[in-house]
């Protein structure tokens, strides 16, 4: 049987996912490990512009944003550096968060600025 938060977590992903494509956005990865660095939760494009996009969700009364530390933020900045170059991608990109508090979504763009 799979945690508890484990099934929140993918059930929060399902949502972000959503959310992006009604806003405009084309999946083209969910999940994505990227060996030694860590993984990248969903990778979109839209306005020919890569996005990494970090899924923070919480239902507690704990705001999911102050999970998104300077160091997970090292860690996607590797990870998506590691695909680009693995893909061999040459376009602009940014690092992105998706906050979920309960059924609201926050989107933010470019949150390394």
């Amino acid at each position: 049987m799979r945690e508890l938060p484990k099934i929140f977590g993918d059930e929060s992903e399902a949502l972000a996912t959503l959310f992006l494509e009604q806003e405009g956005f084309v999946i083209l990865e969910r999940n994505y490990f990227a060996r030694k660095m860590g993984e990248l939760d969903i990778i979109a494009t839209r306005d020919d512009v890569l996005h990494f996009v970090e899924v923070k969700s919480g239902r507690a009364d704990f705001d999911p944003i102050y999970n998104l530390s300077p160091s997970k933020l090292r860690k996607v900045i590797n990870s998506a550096q590691y695909y680009i170059k693995m893909k061999n991608i040459d376009m602009a990109f940014c690092i992105d968060a998706l906050i979920i508090r309960h059924d609201e979504v926050d989107f933010i763009e470019n949150v390394t600025l």
